[in-house]
């Protein structure tokens, strides 16, 4: 079921949904037509096509450029900081907020090759997503990732007001490639990238600027090079 979902451009980890909705606005549908009028039925396609656009996946581009960090998720920067970071890093980062709207595409990427070194499962709040305090107060699935040279990245997805349940399928030890899906978080949300501010890695972006999911470089590694890394296109 999850490879159909992906061949036809939808979120492997949305079947649920996606099957619900179709049941629903067809039951819908064929309610609208027997008791109001046949083209009554066409008003069930607009809360099924908003489903089936939430759940859209669409394939991407990952960029073979070495030394580059793209971005988890799809949305728009909401802020650049230099903080702690006590989990996984351990030390000042520097942390990249993008703000998914619910029209974002909702499936998140590894921003580089690694393997699974930290995860943690945080049960919190839900406030809205660009609340500056929803970073440290909301729900939240964290991925720590090393890559094969040792260096440590740092992933976060956060819950807001309508998004309520974090899908995260990654398991520790478990090894990915830049850019290769993880998991979503549903209905509007917060992902988060941090890098240690040691002058290891340089932030190609700002706050307001829109960002791909796979396709945008957020940071790059001016210390340390690695042009071995692998990519997975897709």
């Amino acid at each position: 079921m999850r490879g159909v979902l992906r061949k036809l451009g939808f979120a492997e980890y949305g079947g649920d949904e996606l099957a619900l909705a179709t049941v629903t606005c067809g039951a819908l549908g064929w309610a609208l037509c027997t008791l109001v009028h046949p083209l009554a039925a066409l008003a069930a396609l607009v809360p099924l096509s908003l489903v089936l656009w939430f759940f859209r996946d669409p394939k991407r581009a990952v960029p073979i450029e070495p030394n580059v960090l793209v971005a988890p998720a799809d949305g728009t920067v909401m802020d650049v900081t230099e903080l702690e970071e006590t989990t996984f890093l351990k030390g000042r980062a520097l942390r990249v907020g993008i703000f998914l709207s619910p029209l974002n595409v909702h499936v998140n990427r590894v921003p580089c090759e690694g393997e699974v070194a930290y995860l943690e499962a945080r049960t919190g709040e839900f406030l809205p997503a660009y609340n500056p305090k929803a970073p440290e107060r909301n729900t939240s699935q964290t991925l720590g990732l090393r890559q094969p040279d040792g260096e440590r990245v740092l992933v976060k997805q956060i819950t807001g007001v309508l998004a309520r349940r974090i899908v995260c399928e990654a398991r520790e030890g478990q090894h990915f490639f830049r850019g290769q899906r993880y998991g979503m978080i549903k209905f509007g949300s917060r992902t988060e990238l941090y890098v240690p501010a040691n002058g290891a890695y340089r932030v190609d972006v700002k706050k307001g600027e829109r960002v791909v999911g796979g396709v945008t470089v957020l940071a790059r590694r001016v210390a340390g090079p690695r042009p071995d890394e692998k990519v997975r296109g897709t």
